[in-house]
């Protein structure tokens, strides 16, 4: 699925779900908390993308990441961000 039907698949679950500009490459998909679907993304590869897309180091990527994309909430249809094992 490329990240246009990802994001028409999102839409059609939940047409007020907000994305996380610049991480469409960390698009996983829709996760659910009760009745409510959202974007949810994979943290390694938004760090990741902070990195090679910011010229990042690792540790002010994971500090950027915290602060300005995890310690945002923007209501509640804020995307979520899955740490995956």
């Amino acid at each position: 699925m490329d990240i246009n039907e990802m994001k028409e698949y999102i839409g059609q679950h939940n047409d007020e779900a907000l994305l996380a500009d610049g991480f469409e490459g960390a698009l996983m998909g829709v996760g659910v908390i009760f009745d409510k679907s959202l974007a949810a993304y994979d943290m390694r590869k938004c760090i990741d993308i902070l990195i090679e897309r910011d010229g990042m180091s690792e540790e002010e990527a994971v500090e950027y990441f915290e602060f300005n994309v995890t310690g945002s909430y923007v209501g509640e249809n804020t995307p979520i961000f899955v740490e995956v094992f």
